[in-house]
């Protein structure tokens, strides 16, 4: 009779193909990780610390930094750990927290890019309606909103996963616990479930993604009946880092689950792209395309002596 108990731990293999780079991963890995703590905690700090930032704008803002800060630390903190020389074991229940938070922190920023988009566009095509649509409590709801369906779709995606017997081998190859790699080890079949998550993962942020654009569309159309060319670029301007950070969200997801086949050299640097890169980039496009940020920014690096007044 075949043994169906469950793998007490699991052994992440790594990055495919890399392993004469390690030292130099762990190093770019570390500074990656480095500066998207230190960014995202500089961003935090000038928004709090401005009441003049104290707008839904920026509220959303924060919460995107607050999740820019926990995400790198799901996967990567994990590599980090093992290309350092220390063992490359994860339990069985860690690997089910990985695979959630992962998911969880990931649809809660993909949802907030959409929330943030419908506030541009109630901000530039309703602008006399703005201070009572977003009111403190729509943004509460809003940011609440983000959270609940988040752990709504990682609830499922992780039980989906982790309902499936997984008897042994136990090596994962990859570098974190990730729904295609832990189905290649399930000892039962696995088609309805890689069809169902297949849907789920690609139709929330092509929902999303849908509803930024039209909220785009509708500020386009906004902006191009301003007279003008002042308020045009003024308007275009606050929705040009948005804009930046979407397209940076949103190509990895693209080049992951639009392939034809998986690829393992190209997913596992889109996937660190996606986890380190685009989370240490967005304080720097939210900072440098934004003057009030700027400006609250130099004023909380004086107030730590990081640079000379003005």
């Amino acid at each position: 009779m075949r043994n169906l108990s469950v793998v007490a731990e699991l052994i992440l293999l790594g990055i495919p193909h890399t392993e004469d780079l390690e030292s130099m991963l762990f190093v770019l890995s570390l500074g990656f990780y480095i500066f998207t703590l230190m960014g995202n905690l500089l961003i935090l700090l000038a928004i709090v610390s401005s009441t003049q930032l104290h707008t839904p704008m920026y509220f959303f803002l924060c919460q995107l930094s607050v999740c820019d800060i926990l995400f790198p630390s799901v996967s990567p903190s994990k590599m980090l750990f093992y290309l350092s020389g220390n063992s490359r074991v994860i339990s069985y229940a860690g690997c089910m927290s990985q695979l959630f938070f992962y998911h969880f922190l990931g649809c809660m920023e993909c949802f907030l890019y959409t929330v943030m988009a419908y506030d541009r566009f109630v901000a530039i095509c309703y602008p006399l309606r703005y201070t009572v649509t977003m009111s403190h409590r729509v943004c509460a709801i809003l940011a609440v909103g983000t959270s609940f369906f988040g752990c709504i779709q990682a609830t499922f995606l992780t039980a989906l996963t982790f309902q499936l017997p997984y008897c042994g081998p136990n090596e994962v190859d990859y570098f974190f616990c990730d729904i295609p790699v832990m189905l290649k080890l399930a000892c039962a079949a696995t088609l309805t479930v890689e069809l169902v998550g297949f849907i789920s993962v690609g139709l929330m942020p092509l929902s999303c993604f849908l509803l930024i654009l039209t909220s785009y569309s509708c500020i386009v159309c906004s902006i191009l009946q301003i007279q003008s060319t002042e308020g045009r670029c003024r308007a275009f301007s606050t929705c040009s880092a948005h804009l930046t950070a979407i397209l940076l969200f949103y190509m990895p997801v693209v080049l992951i689950y639009l392939q034809p086949t998986p690829n393992p050299w190209l997913n596992a640097p889109v996937q660190i792209l996606n986890n380190l890169v685009t989370p240490m980039l967005n304080p720097l496009i939210y900072s440098l395309r934004n003057k009030e940020v700027k400006y609250s920014l130099r004023k909380v690096l004086q107030q730590v002596a990081l640079l000379p007044e003005k």
